[in-house]
């Protein structure tokens, strides 16, 4: 009987050490929101009076701040500019900057780089998606359904150029 109390109580500090890393361990979007929002058709109405045949060009950034205790604003911005394939004109112009606030706490060093670089900007990208194709439809376009990006993956190219430039640097150094 007492060593199945010392085990159960073995067993529920473990559990609470186990709780207490979990509650320490906090990430949650706190408000999602457009922060800036441009329409541009500047060779309208003469762009409706040919065939629409389009070339996009997509420009895609994103960025993060600490505005508090815990407190992260991260903020993807999209620019599409779609030009006629042919003549080159500008057809339109729509950028977005969406943002989002999280709380974060208990993430540290490269794993909150991570998260703010690629897990936030993840949540963010299809409420960005969704106000772009909006605003060109309200434009009188056609939609423009972005592709899903994988921020995954740009973030690793990111750290992969960041780590070339800092070996290139060191070696200019030594020389």
């Amino acid at each position: 009987m007492a060593d199945e109390n010392s085990q159960n109580a073995a067993g529920g500090n473990q559990a609470a050490a186990g709780q207490q890393n979990k509650q320490q361990l906090q990430f949650a979007v706190q408000r999602i929101y457009v922060k800036d929002i441009s329409f541009e058709a500047p060779n309208s109405p003469a762009v409706f009076q040919q065939p629409f045949k389009p070339k996009v060009g997509l420009d895609l950034n994103t960025s993060s701040a600490q505005v508090g205790e815990g407190l992260y604003e991260v903020v993807v911005k999209v620019t599409a500019q779609v030009s006629h394939s042919e003549s080159g004109q500008t057809s339109f112009l729509a950028e977005i900057e969406q943002a989002g606030l999280f709380r974060i706490s208990g993430i540290e060093g490269a794993q909150l780089e991570h998260t703010l670089g690629a897990f936030c900007p993840n949540v963010l990208f299809p409420y960005a998606r969704e106000c772009i194709d909006n605003l060109v439809n309200r434009g009188g376009f056609p939609p423009l359904m972005l592709a899903p990006v994988n921020f995954e993956a740009i973030f690793a190219q990111k750290k992969k150029r960041e780590a070339e430039q800092a070996q290139q640097q060191g070696e200019q150094t030594t020389q």
